[in-house]
C-alpha cells in the first residue's frame, strides 16, 4: 500500500455495508490498520447490524440507523481503551455488519436412511427431505460460536453443519415421537413442527433463529406404502360389501372364460346351481295344495355387529365378516375394545364368546407379561 492509499486510510470517516448478495451473513469493514476517524459516520441499514471488536473481545453493538460515533456511543470500546476524557484522534476496532435477514430455501436430506420400528411394520427404513429458513438472532454470539475471524462469511459455510445438526435431531425426534408410520407420509405439516420444537433450542445456542423448518417429503419401502394405501382403504369401505363384490367379479370372470376349464366349469356349477334351485321351486309348488296360501317366513333376525376402538377412536359398526376380515389384518385383537347394542361398557374382544372364534387357536397373552 502506497503513502496515498495510508493517509486516505487513516481519514476514513464513512462506515456503512452496502450488501449486493443473497448468502452473505457477516462481512468485515476493511480500512487501512483498522483506524477509525473520530466523529466518522456509521450506517447500519436495516437487516443489518453492527459489531464493534476490540483486540478479539466483542465490544459495542449498533441496531439500524445513523451514529456519529464519540464515547457516548461507544460506552464498552471507550473502557476497553482507556478514554476517561473524550479522545480526539483515530482509534483502533474491528466493524463486522451482520445480516438479520431470513434466509430461505436452504435444504436439507437424509443421505443415509432413518431406521424405525413400528408397531404394525416392525423395523423399516425411510428418507426425507426438506426446506428450513434461518437468521441470526444474536450477532454478538454468532461471531463468538461460528464466525470468529472470517470476513466474510457466507451461508455455504454453515451449510454442511447446520444440515448435520438438523440429520441428527431429525432422526432423533422421529425415533421418539412414536408416530405410526403411516403419519410421516400423510401428517408433514405435524411432523415439520414437531420437528421444529427439537431444533430450534439447538440453534439458538449459535445466535441463530430457525423461523421456519418443513418436511417436504418422507419416502418409506414400496410394499410398506402399498399396505398402508390397502388399510386406508379398508378402513373407509364396507368390508362385507367389498367380499361380495369381489367374490361376484370372480364368479363372473370364471364363467365368462369358456376356454378355461376353471371358468368352464363355474359356469356349469353355476347352470346346475340356478337349475336345481328352479327344480325346488316347481317341485314344492306342485305338492302344495293349490287352495292354501303360501305361508309368510319369519322376520329376518338382526345380524351381529360390533363398535370397535380403532387407533384411539370410535368405528363400526362392523358386522361378522368384516370383524374377520380386521382380524386377518391385524387390525383387531383379542385386546381390542368392542362393544355391541346390550352392552354396559367396552371390553376386550377377547372376551366375547361371540367373537372368539375370530382369533383361531391363538393363546391369549401370558399373565404378568
Amino acid at each position: 500500500m502506497g503513502l496515498f492509499d495510508k493517509l486516505r486510510g487513516e481519514f476514513i470517516d464513512i462506515i456503512e455495508w452496502l450488501d449486493d448478495s443473497n448468502d452473505t451473513m457477516v462481512y468485515r469493514f476493511e480500512r487501512y490498520q483498522n483506524e477509525i476517524k473520530n466523529g466518522a459516520k456509521l450506517t447500519v441499514r436495516e437487516g443489518q447490524i453492527a459489531v464493534f471488536i476490540n483486540e478479539g473481545q466483542i465490544a459495542d453493538v449498533f441496531q439500524p440507523g445513523m451514529y456519529t460515533l464519540n464515547t457516548q456511543n461507544l460506552p464498552i470500546l471507550s473502557t476497553l481503551q482507556g478514554w476517561k476524557h473524550g479522545f480526539n484522534s483515530p482509534f483502533k476496532a474491528e466493524v463486522y455488519f451482520v445480516s438479520t435477514r431470513s434466509l430461505t430455501a436452504q435444504k436439507w436430506g437424509t443421505k443415509n436412511p432413518i431406521t424405525l420400528s413400528d408397531q404394525r411394520f416392525g423395523m423399516l427404513e425411510i428418507r426425507a427431505f426438506g426446506t428450513y429458513v434461518i437468521k441470526v438472532s444474536n450477532a454478538p454470539l454468532f461471531i463468538k460460536e461460528i464466525v470468529g475471524t472470517d470476513g466474510h462469511f457466507t451461508t455455504d459455510e454453515i451449510a454442511d453443519q447446520l444440515k448435520s445438526m438438523i440429520v441428527t435431531r431429525f432422526t432423533d425426534a422421529a425415533g421418539e415421537a412414536g408416530f405410526p408410520i403411516e403419519a410421516f407420509a400423510g401428517n408433514i405439516n405435524e411432523l415439520s413442527d414437531y420437528v421444529l420444537t427439537i431444533i430450534a433450542p439447538e440453534f439458538a445456542q449459535y445466535g441463530l433463529e430457525l423461523p421456519k423448518f418443513l418436511v417436504e417429503n418422507v419416502s418409506m419401502p414400496e410394499e410398506i406404502k402399498k399396505e398402508i394405501f390397502e388399510l386406508s382403504r379398508l378402513n373407509a369401505i364396507d368390508l362385507n360389501k367389498l367380499a361380495q363384490m369381489k367374490a361376484a367379479k370372480a364368479m363372473e370372470a370364471a364363467a365368462s372364460n369358456p376356454s378355461g376349464t376353471a371358468g368352464a366349469g363355474m359356469g356349469m356349477g353355476m347352470g346346475f346351481a340356478m337349475a336345481n334351485q328352479m327344480g325346488q321351486t316347481f317341485a314344492s309348488d306342485q305338492q302344495q295344495p293349490q287352495q292354501s296360501a303360501p305361508s309368510t317366513p319369519p322376520p329376518v333376525p338382526p345380524a351381529l355387529t360390533f363398535f370397535v376402538v380403532v387407533n384411539g377412536q370410535q368405528a363400526g359398526p362392523y358386522d361378522m365378516a368384516a370383524l374377520k376380515q380386521m382380524a386377518m389384518q391385524n387390525q383387531l385383537s383379542r385386546e381390542s375394545l368392542v362393544w355391541r347394542d346390550g352392552m354396559a361398557n367396552w371390553a376386550a374382544a377377547g372376551e366375547q364368546a361371540e367373537l372368539k372364534s375370530l382369533f383361531g387357536s391363538v393363546p391369549p397373552p401370558i399373565p404378568g407379561q
